[in-house]
């Protein structure tokens, strides 16, 4: 009878390359988790890295020369009106346009015109006998939204929202609203609060915004 040759084990089953592999398995999940850690490429740097820097912010615009307004715009609450210039009443009160005319804008011809250097005054009905005027919702502007002016030489002051407040008008504070200003800035008014017959509206509406841009 022959003798049984001693058969020989399959590469992949010896020690050798068990060894192999384990070594192989090692180096693959230090990789893997280098590249998942702190410690993978990019490691040390921002989160951020690889975004656009952020946008430098635009520098103002130039004030504008002299011109009185025509029109105003507020596109976020779809007011687009006719401007007319107001003054002073003899008790020293901001005059309104006629009640008879509830979409027009009254604009103060003492203080500054659209994107000129200093503070203008925009003045309009909140509603009247016959209905809602043009400063219905003025209220409801929200900071960030354009208003724009249009002036006489073809030029538009576009004015951003800073913030809008509701004063009583008992308690109203003319230094807040009406003090000076080094840059072309915009206070839009109107009525605000409760309705009385006999005394009229009890607050005023006061949209606060500075000049952003000229077109």
């Amino acid at each position: 009878m022959a003798p049984r040759r001693r058969r020989r084990r399959p590469w992949y089953r010896t020690r050798a390359y068990r060894l192999a592999r384990t070594a192989l398995l090692a180096i693959v999940l230090v990789t893997v988790v280098r590249c998942g850690g702190h410690d993978g490429p990019g490691a040390g740097r921002d989160e951020s890295d690889g975004a656009r820097p952020a946008a430098r912010p635009m520098p103002p615009p130039r004030p504008l020369p002299r011109s009185r307004p025509t029109s105003l715009r507020i596109p976020s609450l779809g007011v687009d009106a006719p401007v007319i210039g107001v003054r002073l009443d003899r008790g020293r009160q901001l005059e309104t346009p006629p009640v008879d005319k509830p979409k027009l804008i009254g604009w103060y011809q003492g203080g500054a015109t659209p994107g000129e250097s200093g503070l203008a005054v925009a003045v309009g009905h909140r509603d009247t006998r016959t209905g809602p005027a043009v400063f219905a919702a003025l209220a409801q502007v929200k900071p960030g939204k354009r208003i724009e002016a249009r002036r006489v030489d073809g030029r538009t002051a576009v004015y951003t929202v800073d913030r809008v407040k509701v004063y009583d008008k008992a308690g109203f504070p003319d230094k807040e609203v009406y003090g000076p200003t080094r840059r072309p800035e915009l206070r839009v008014i109107t009525c605000g609060g409760l309705f009385s017959r006999r005394t009229g509206y009890t607050s005023n509406v006061v949209v606060f915004a500075h000049l952003t841009a000229t077109e």
